[in-house]
């Protein structure tokens, strides 16, 4: 499967961004999906991820309650709102795709989100 995603940007703290993730392939639905992102001088973490029906999501504390990840297996699509944003949001905000039982194996390329204060 391949990946691409995008809806980065720009944005003031308090603001809004939706990201999306477009995958290539008949096989979308059987995926489970993730983003992850990568603020400069750290390492990629983990931000939230969907399993393969929609039915199951999963975020990291940071996130919690401020972003919300969804997906449309007829679009091929998986998507990223984010709200409430902050500056320590700001990161290279990647999504990915793995099979059932594997580890996540399937990367797009990054969209940029910068939160300014």
């Amino acid at each position: 499967v391949q990946l691409q995603a995008s809806g980065g940007g720009l944005v003031q703290a308090g603001g809004s961004l939706r990201l999306s993730c477009a995958a290539s392939g008949r096989t979308f639905s059987t995926y489970h999906m993730g983003w992850f992102r990568q603020a400069p001088g750290k390492e990629r973490e983990f931000v939230a991820s969907i399993n393969s029906y929609g039915g199951i999501t999963d975020y990291a504390d940071s996130v919690k309650g401020r972003f919300t990840i969804s997906r449309d297996n007829a679009k091929n699509t998986v998507y990223l709102q984010m709200n409430s944003l902050k500056p320590e949001d700001t990161a290279v905000y990647h999504c990915a795709a793995r099979e059932s039982g594997e580890e996540f194996k399937y990367w797009g390329q990054g969209t940029l989100v910068t939160v300014s204060s």
